[in-house]
């Protein structure tokens, strides 16, 4: 009976996987993966409406570089939930 119950689990999965239909899949099946890939590609042709387009202001470029080149770039202040969305909840004047 010990080496039965091992054969018997062995078949039944083997039985189960033939239930499965590989040639015809779900049409929708790799639809949420291709859709994420896509979503992390950038548009090569991306067209910006406006004058200057997005990150284009080119004193505030130079001035960037100047920094770089000479060592003198401006740290970012880090984000902590402290600063970021803060909401007061002190107490109110509504009576």
């Amino acid at each position: 009976m010990k080496l039965a119950t091992p054969a018997l689990v062995t078949l039944a999965c083997a039985g189960l996987g033939a239930c499965v239909d590989a040639r015809n899949p779900d049409p929708s099946f790799g639809q949420a993966f291709n859709q994420h890939v896509a979503s992390q590609i950038a548009d090569p042709d991306a067209r910006y409406v406006g004058d200057p387009a997005p990150g284009t202001n080119g004193d505030r470029v130079g001035l960037a570089q100047e920094r770089y080149r000479t060592g003198k770039v401006i740290k970012p202040v880090p984000a902590t939930a402290s600063k970021v969305g803060v909401v007061s909840m002190g107490a109110s004047n509504s009576e």
